[in-house]
């Protein structure tokens, strides 16, 4: 009877059996009569022993055939051992090879550049580094949805293909059939705000397309977004939802993974600080703080990186900076009632250099205004009748941010540049694998 299967992370609970291991070696050693294979299965990593005399010589010949990454079955005994990965190793009776894997293996262990790597992402994303990211994405992902439904929010999904467009940035179009031009949504918030009249809190999560020509450490071409929207909120309750929930995520990675974290050697200690409230400071308090530390920053400017970069310098969480110029930002933005010339909007930025994570803002609720904004834009009326009319049946105060995901996920992670923090990334110049 053959031994039953088992992952890697399950072999405590197999201390003492016989099961069957599959996964790819990333390590072999040999003395001559014991080697040993270290492999992974994407849960953890295992040290198979094999001793000569205990194996049969065709067992011990397919040792000899093992390369890096090679796809391999290991059956033997579970031990417990405390120096072993995981602590625990495999005494190995049988061998067989699942998939062998020539020498040439793209991924060696030495210095390969950015762009080698990015043309063989598909197996830079099986080194330790890359995984620990993507374990850590995984863990926020996990912890937006728990966030919202913990606090009774409902899940929208909305349109990839629009008509209307949210944000001034750059925009992919495509032809629609007989309806003219498509754009690649940049925001799911139009369709949230319509959303939140029905069911009250919703939040949207999906991919997001910018056609920005930048080539920053920031800035992804396809990214994910997180947009919660909540009838009756204000600014200020919406920034309260943001530290609340931004607290919440740094801190489930930090309590649930340490292991991922020590791989990308952060400095957990300045995670931990992450907690309500966060620094929040004007947008005129912000331009005067950076031009006293040498910015040229102009009252009416959006604030750049390096603005930011010394905004958060005194601080060690989030800062948000709040009521910008109307000008420089979107047009449903609500006009600020105590100074016209601003909107009730907040950027929050991360701290350690790592930039806006957040925008958001209390939507505009007045008809007039978010019309007269639209014809200022020059936007298309037509195409945003349907969001103009939310103004017109039953209006409502309301307010809503977007988190990027990946420049939260590279705060996190302590990486200076989004690109490892989505599988594939997509960038002005990249749109291969």
């Amino acid at each position: 009877m053959s031994a039953p299967f088992a992952r890697i992370s399950e072999l405590p609970a197999h201390a003492g059996a016989t099961v069957t291991v599959r996964g790819w070696v990333t390590h072999l050693r040999s003395s001559g009569k014991v080697a040993f294979v270290v492999m992974r299965d994407g849960t953890g990593l295992l040290q198979a022993v094999l001793v000569k005399n205990a194996l049969s010589p065709e067992a011990w010949t397919r040792f000899g055939e093992l390369t890096q990454e090679a796809c391999v079955a290991v059956t033997g005994q579970v031990k417990v051992d405390a120096r072993a990965p995981g602590g625990h190793e495999l005494g190995v009776s049988d061998l067989a090879i699942i998939g062998p894997s020539p020498l040439d293996y793209p991924i060696q262990p030495k210095e390969h550049g950015v762009d080698y790597l990015l043309d063989h992402r598909t197996f830079w994303l099986r080194t330790p580094r890359q995984v620990a990211i993507a374990r850590i994405r995984h863990e926020v992902e996990q912890g937006i949805h728990d966030f919202f439904y913990e606090r009774e929010f409902v899940r929208v999904d909305t349109p990839i293909l629009t008509a209307a467009i949210g944000e001034r940035s750059g925009l992919f179009s495509t032809e629609y059939f007989e309806e003219g031009n498509a754009y690649l949504a940049q925001t799911g918030q139009l369709y949230g705000e319509a959303a939140a009249a029905a069911l009250g809190k919703i939040y949207t999560f999906g991919p997001t397309f910018r056609a920005e020509k930048s080539k920053t450490r920031r800035h992804l071409t396809e990214f994910w977004m997180i947009e919660p929207e909540v009838a009756f909120n204000d600014s200020a309750a919406n920034m309260v939802l943001q530290e609340e929930f931004v607290s919440y995520l740094v801190q489930r990675c930090v309590e649930r993974r340490q292991a991922e974290l020590k791989e990308l050697e952060r400095d957990i200690s300045k995670l931990e600080k992450v907690v309500p409230p966060f620094p929040r400071l004007d947008y005129t308090d912000a331009v005067a703080l950076v031009r006293s530390k040498g910015s040229d920053a102009k009252w009416g400017d959006d604030l750049g990186a390096e603005d930011e970069a010394l905004i958060v310098a005194d601080y060690d969480k989030p800062v948000f900076v709040f009521n910008y110029p109307k000008a420089a930002k979107a047009f449903y933005m609500k006009e600020n009632p105590d100074d016209p010339r601003t909107v009730l909007c907040d950027d929050l930025l991360a701290p350690e250099g790592s930039g806006e994570i957040i925008g958001g803002s209390q939507r505009e609720d007045d008809h007039d205004k978010l019309l007269h904004r639209i014809r200022e834009e020059q936007l298309p009326e037509d195409a945003y009748g349907w969001y103009l009319a939310l103004r017109k049946y039953g209006t409502f105060p309301h307010a809503g941010f977007g988190l990027g995901l990946e420049r939260t996920v590279a705060w996190i992670c302590g990486t200076p540049h989004i690109r490892e923090c989505i599988a594939f990334p997509r960038m002005m110049h990249r749109l291969r694998p």
